[in-house]
């Protein structure tokens, strides 16, 4: 049974578990009302169905959920923090959705002694030089599902790409992965307002340009926009579209409609991925939600696992944080994404795939596999950070 209270604004979600020696207390800041709440709204249901699946105690612990909205702003993200760590005395942070959010709260939390998994957010800087023995990325480093897709593309023989995505951390980072695989010529590269809704500029300039594809990297209500706004400008059957993951999710595909259609992206991730782990999650998501989760959705199931094989493998000891790093190092569980573990800078090792977007028999938009891009990959920055 779990029980929600509502306190000043925020959801604390406990699940109900016979007393222990110690509560584990996980602060979940994540984006929950305005634009991108949906990519906010995955991550949460994702995670709280990943508790269930390991009986709503992680580690053996009492585990306590206690909920945030940052609203996206890395002001409200900091602020949350603060209170979760002081207040509430949450050992672990979960949730964030955007990198300037988890840049933000990185040095509250290494301040702290608290550990940070992060579901999604995986920004250059701390990968590298400046990452954190308290970080632990479950999903990818920004600049993976980019490179994957550069390989492909330059693999695919288009010669002269256009580039697009929106000016922050993660927008930068994708340009830079795309490029480290794609040797071709860029004849155009733009970065848009993070929010951005209206494209018509963009797509004078891509219409000018005459490239053989376009490449571009526009997460949630960003992404509906301008692949609607594309297909209505007449360019979808004129010049071939590419993006990661992120540009489509299962998360916006309803809405994009049918101008998503044979469009291909890459991912580390896929819903028809065959493995245990991720034919149980599928499934049971689409039971308790009525909806096909998510990349997102499946990045924090997996930081679910993650946190209780950790917690697990420090015999349930929250105090001895230099041995909760140590056993989350090496933690081991079935993932949905089959091969996985982390680095020396705590991001992940795996392999990355190309999905087609297809419409199925009822109409519903989702992804399937069509090929495999890299396998075991790991990110460019490992060799910089000094763990």
């Amino acid at each position: 049974m779990r029980s929600i209270i509502l306190a000043a604004g925020t959801a604390v979600l406990m699940a109900a578990q016979p007393a222990s020696a110690q509560e584990l207390k996980i602060g979940m800041i994540t984006t929950l009302s305005g634009g991108g709440s949906g990519l906010g709204i995955d991550v949460r249901d994702g995670f709280m169905l990943g508790l269930e699946h390991v009986g709503g105690a992680m580690g053996g612990l009492e585990t306590e959920v206690i909920e945030g909205d940052d609203e996206r702003s890395p002001e409200v993200a900091v602020q949350l923090a603060d209170r979760m760590i002081e207040r509430d005395g949450v050992q672990i942070v979960t949730g964030i959705v955007w990198s300037n959010l988890a840049l933000a709260i990185m040095p509250t939390l290494a301040r702290s002694e608290v550990l940070f998994v992060s579901p999604n957010a995986g920004p250059s800087a701390l990968a590298g030089e400046g990452c954190s023995p308290y970080f632990f990325n479950v999903a990818y480093q920004n600049d993976n599902n980019h490179e994957a897709m550069g390989q492909h593309v330059q693999d695919a023989g288009y010669e002269r790409l256009f580039l697009l995505a929106p000016n922050y951390p993660a927008g930068q980072d994708s340009l830079t992965g795309f490029k480290r695989y794609y040797t071709g010529e860029v004849v155009g590269e733009v970065y848009t307002q993070l929010g951005q809704l209206d494209y018509a500029a963009e797509l004078a300039q891509i219409r000018a340009a005459e490239p053989d594809a376009v490449f571009f990297f526009l997460p949630g209500g960003m992404g509906i926009n301008f692949i609607k706004q594309y297909e209505q400008a007449g360019l979808k059957d004129e010049i071939p579209l590419f993006g990661p993951a992120f540009s489509f999710s299962q998360d916006i595909l309803g809405a994009v409609g049918e101008a998503a259609v044979g469009v291909y992206n890459t991912a580390q991730w896929s819903p028809d991925l065959d493995n245990p782990a991720n034919l149980r999650f599928v499934e049971d998501f689409m039971d308790r939600y009525g909806r096909i989760p998510s990349l997102y959705a499946s990045q924090a199931y997996d930081a679910a696992l993650l946190i209780d094989a950790g917690v697990r493998a420090a015999g349930g000891n929250l105090d001895d944080t230099e041995a909760l790093i140590a056993a989350f190092e090496t933690a081991q569980f079935d993932t949905v994404r089959g091969s996985f573990r982390f680095n020396t800078n705590h991001f992940p090792i795996q392999n990355f795939y190309l999905r087609e977007v297809v419409q199925l028999e009822d109409g519903t938009l989702t992804n399937r596999l069509a090929g495999t891009v890299f396998t075991d990959h790991t990110d460019a920055y490992a060799q910089d950070c000094s763990m």
